[in-house]
């Protein structure tokens, strides 16, 4: 099974990695494909370039060969909707099994998505969550857990898409929006990312007015 995680990774920091880890090892993923998002269609657009950002996460994964980067979003032109890239990852990879992994808030959010309904048809989802999560009650996001849950999210490895699955992580309270303002304003962001990626941030001028 391959897993799927997104973001603009702007920049890249623990936060993010601890749980993909995480993620990986558990799940007992063939590999975690972390895609750098091009265009983001709901959000402002990243401070860093995507080259830049891309750089950055080459660093921050240079120890961990099963957490692999995949470009495509940044090589497509216009908004990086998932659906568009689960499309393309299902055209190169056939019948594998994907497993998009979203944290709990994205997940509350998911109607909010392009074309959301298609997801589950394209792949598995994996939602991370930290203790004492709260599920939707009510709407189609409840209706959609009540005909796709799984209680093992391992065990979705049998087929190529169609489940929904729960994982506790440890979900780190740092943001990329914080580490840039700490550049912004001359104090450090260290033990918040990882050290080569501060090299970067330093040697490149990023995130300084």
């Amino acid at each position: 099974m391959i897993g799927v995680l997104g973001g603009t990774f702007d920049p890249v920091h623990f936060g993010h990695l601890r749980p993909a880890l995480e993620l990986y090892e558990m799940l007992g993923l063939d590999q975690l494909r972390m895609i750098p998002c091009g265009i983001p269609p709901h959000r402002d657009l990243p401070r860093a370039s995507g080259a830049q950002r891309l750089a950055m996460l080459q660093l921050a994964l240079t120890d961990e060969p099963g957490l692999v980067i995949d470009q495509r979003e940044l090589q497509r032109p216009g908004p990086s909707y998932m659906v568009d890239t689960l499309i393309s990852l299902r055209e190169e990879l056939g019948g594998v099994p994907l497993a998009l992994i979203i944290g709990m808030d994205a997940f509350h959010g998911l109607e909010r998505w392009h074309r959301w309904r298609e997801l589950v048809d394209l792949c598995h989802l994996i939602v991370a969550h930290r203790p004492g999560w709260l599920a939707p009650a009510e709407g189609e996001l409840a209706a959609l857990l009540a005909a796709r849950q799984v209680g093992d999210a391992a065990a979705l490895r049998g087929r190529p898409a169609g489940g929904v699955g729960f994982c506790a992580v440890t979900q780190l309270d740092i943001s990329a929006s914080r580490i840039r303002e700490l550049v912004r304003v001359g104090q450090s962001p260290r033990f918040l990312l990882p050290d080569p990626v501060l090299d970067y941030i330093t040697t490149a001028g990023l995130y300084r007015d």
